[in-house]
């Protein structure tokens, strides 16, 4: 059976609530083996149409696939290899961590009684909670709980792992273990579609990207592109002659100079920035510091929406 290209596709993708497209016709195209961001403003539609895409609600239009098989008809046989986990994961205060997993997993398709206790014990490592695995949850933080969310969706065996704001209520470390935790998923074959507001985060772990605004989808794609299509790259230099520096780069055909004190911007068009630091030292300029300052995922964002960097949902 051939695998197939795309873990999650959309097809005119739509939900309505009354007038109001929340999602309107969108086309999400997920490559297999990605560690996909999906991005938006407050209100673009994100985790609407996560919702759509694991049945959780009902699209008023179009159409999707996951591991390469239409839903929601292929449900039964395609969420088994999906894990989950969506606005803050949902636990019996009253049990423990280990318990609760424990009763979640007796209730999944396909038992797999023999190797519980193994896969317990790993997806609470995983995630870091072993030592408070036998706490009662309703003495857990809030991260805490988002760690036993990823526990849960770390169960069984994952093709796909979809994960809304997986950090949300973590501390750096919690953010920075969480974030490895991503790569070493995707380096064992899962694809990783992530929804979060951590636009550096996202920069740091994605391979591919989405932006929705206003339940439109803006773009999408490697995030290397989108980030070179925002804006060219600029080329930085503190020195102690900026007129001199100025002249040079004009010379080499560098373009919009502007001189700031001792800091002499340009856009680099194509120009290599050691090329430019050997002709400046040439010809007597001293460098003090060089800088290729590229566009960012958030410079990104901002060229698409318009919108400042709050982007929780």
């Amino acid at each position: 059976m051939t695998e197939p290209a795309l873990a999650i596709e959309t097809r005119g993708l739509t939900k309505r609530f009354g007038d109001l497209a929340a999602v309107d016709g969108i086309g999400l195209a997920v490559p297999v083996g990605s560690v996909f961001g999906f991005l938006g403003p407050n209100g673009s539609g994100k985790t609407t149409t996560i919702r759509m895409l694991l049945g959780l609600i009902n699209a008023s239009a179009g159409s999707w696939s996951l591991l390469g098989s239409p839903m929601p008809a292929a449900a039964p046989n395609v969420l088994p290899r999906v894990g989950a986990m969506i606005e803050g994961p949902a636990f019996y205060p009253w049990l423990t961590g280990r318990q609760n997993l424990v009763r979640y997993d007796a209730a999944g398709p396909r038992p797999m009684r023999s190797t519980r206790k193994a896969r317990l014990e790993d997806a609470l490592a995983r995630v870091g909670l072993t030592a408070v695995a036998n706490r009662k949850v309703r003495t857990y933080s809030m991260g805490m709980r988002q760690r036993l969310g990823l526990a849960l969706a770390l169960l069984r065996p994952r093709q796909l792992l979809v994960l809304d704001e997986p950090t949300n209520g973590m501390d750096p470390q919690g953010t920075r273990e969480i974030r490895n935790l991503t790569k070493e998923l995707a380096a064992e074959g899962a694809t990783v579609f992530l929804s979060s507001h951590l636009l550096s985060e996202v920069e740091q772990v994605c391979t591919h990207v989405a932006v929705m605004s206003l339940g439109k989808l803006l773009a999408q794609g490697p995030i290397a592109e989108l980030e070179a299509a925002a804006g060219t790259t600029r080329l930085r230099v503190e020195t102690d002659d900026a007129a001199l520096a100025a002249e040079v780069l004009t010379r080499m055909g560098l373009a919009e100079l502007a001189v700031q004190g001792t800091t002499v911007l340009a856009r680099l068009d194509g120009h290599r920035p050691e090329d430019c630091n050997r002709e400046l030292v040439m010809a007597g300029v001293g460098v003090r510091s060089l800088t290729a300052l590229r566009p960012t995922l958030e410079d990104t964002f901002v060229a698409l929406t318009g919108e400042g960097f709050d982007v929780a949902r």
